[in-house]
């Protein structure tokens, strides 16, 4: 949960800008067309996947398999600009997916893989979300937050749990890499080209919106010393040395890497990670704000996913795989709401 102190100052500044930027809207102006326009693309960590209500509810026909909650930030945010508008409304479109890819923002279609109410045959392919949020001339501002799936983040961490179970180093692993599997330095460099050409059609999509890019939390701690190697709610069986080098190799390299490609394009990052060290799933549950292979979620979220051996049911938990929780997501969405707000200040 947001702290009491956070969220204070996060409405004060709120209630300024809103302020500053009605100044600029002519009396009587306002109409049902009236509102800025934002878009939030994403992979799960906008998405939410088990932090409140699946959005669209259950048994909606319209769900996608993209696991989208009501406690995400792209929803929390949307609340507080309800509350407090930026001079007019904001209408938000959440496209954001869960496992979506850089490419699956503006190029390619993604099938979800949601296991939750999965049809038979599994879910259909949805357009690429620069689509499906119709970006235009109108919209006024995107969020994006994407990245991890390219790496994959995911399957770096499962190679490193089976490497640690193994009593092997998953950094050198990705250091000298089998024939066939790329190193860790061309995983981020791929991941940079891919970058550089999703937020170029971004812009193409929207040329007169605000791009704002969100970076990862502090997923790992600052020393993995912290991590208890046997438990589940944490990250496992891997290694501290492979814990450290997945901090500092891997995810902080993620985040420059989207940020220097963000400034290049003069677009503004949103740096997550500062605010979140030492809130991370090696911490004690009342103190973590990502939740670690097993954890809690709520009660429509599978404690075991098809095709894996992970069962996280017989510790009483769900599989969580390494995903903010609530608190995680509340912290977020601080740091977007400030960001969403200056963008539509300087517009």
């Amino acid at each position: 949960m947001r702290h009491p102190v956070s969220r204070l100052r996060t409405r004060a500044l709120a209630v300024g800008l809103a302020l500053a930027a009605s100044t600029l809207v002519p009396a009587g102006s306002a109409g049902a067309a009236d509102q800025y326009q934002w878009a939030a693309l994403g992979d799960s960590y906008t998405a939410g996947i088990f932090v409140g209500d699946p959005q669209p509810a259950l048994g909606d026909p319209s769900r996608d398999g993209c696991d989208r909650a009501t406690n995400a930030y792209p929803d929390l945010v949307d609340r507080e600009l309800a509350e407090f508008p930026p001079g007019k409304p904001v209408r938000l479109t959440n496209v954001s997916c869960g496992a979506a890819t850089i490419a699956d923002i503006a190029t390619a279609k993604q099938k979800p893989i949601s296991p939750v109410q999965a049809p038979e045959g599994g879910w259909p392919a949805v357009a690429p979300q620069t689509e499906r949020a119709a970006l235009g001339d109108e919209t006024d501002i995107v969020t994006v937050g994407i990245g991890g799936n390219s790496l994959p983040f995911g399957g770096v961490l499962l190679k490193c749990l089976e490497q640690g179970v193994a009593g092997k180093s998953c950094r050198e692993y990705y250091t000298n890499p089998p024939e066939g599997e790329e190193s860790m330095q061309e995983k981020l460099a791929r991941v940079q080209d891919e970058y550089i050409e999703m937020l170029a059609k971004v812009h193409e999509a929207a040329p007169n919106a605000k791009v704002i890019t969100v970076g990862y939390p502090a997923v790992l701690p600052e020393n993995g010393s912290e991590c208890n190697r046997l438990s589940l709610t944490e990250v496992g069986s891997i290694t501290h040395a492979d814990v450290d080098w997945l901090r500092e190799d891997v995810l902080k390299q993620l985040n420059s890497t989207i940020k220097r490609v963000s400034e290049f394009f003069g677009d503004r990052y949103v740096d997550i990670y500062s605010s979140s060290v030492g809130h991370d799933a090696c911490q004690p549950a009342n103190t973590k704000w990502v939740e670690g292979i097993c954890g809690d979620a709520e009660d429509y979220w599978p404690a075991k996913l098809p095709g894996t051996l992970l069962n996280c049911a017989i510790i009483g938990k769900h599989a969580t795989l390494v995903h903010p929780n609530a608190a995680g997501h509340a912290n977020t969405a601080a740091h977007v709401e400030r960001a969403i707000r200056i963008a539509l200040l300087e517009r």
